[in-house]
């Protein structure tokens, strides 16, 4: 049984109102810049890519371009002498 909440018009007390620290829609829905290019791959890594997104209900397209974008960024890492991020 759910005990019913009774409201009453008592005072809240001391509130502090504090700043607001979440991020900006356009920060949250921020996309890389790309382009489109037309390339050949083997059947055999679509194959692979096709039936790892379906797994994970993703489309194998952004699967290819994660992975191009995590080798890129360890690859400027390795080159700059920095630690990778991701």
């Amino acid at each position: 049984m759910i005990k019913k909440i009774i409201y009453t018009n008592e005072s809240l007390g001391d509130l502090e109102v504090i700043d607001d620290f979440l991020p900006s829609p356009e920060k949250l829905a921020f996309k890389k810049e790309r382009i489109k290019v037309t390339m050949e791959i083997s059947k055999t890594s679509i194959d692979y890519f096709k039936s790892q997104a379906a797994k994970q209900g993703t489309p194998y397209q952004v699967m290819v371009r994660n992975l191009l974008d995590y080798y890129v960024t360890r690859q400027q890492a390795k080159q700059n002498n920095v630690p990778a991020v991701g």
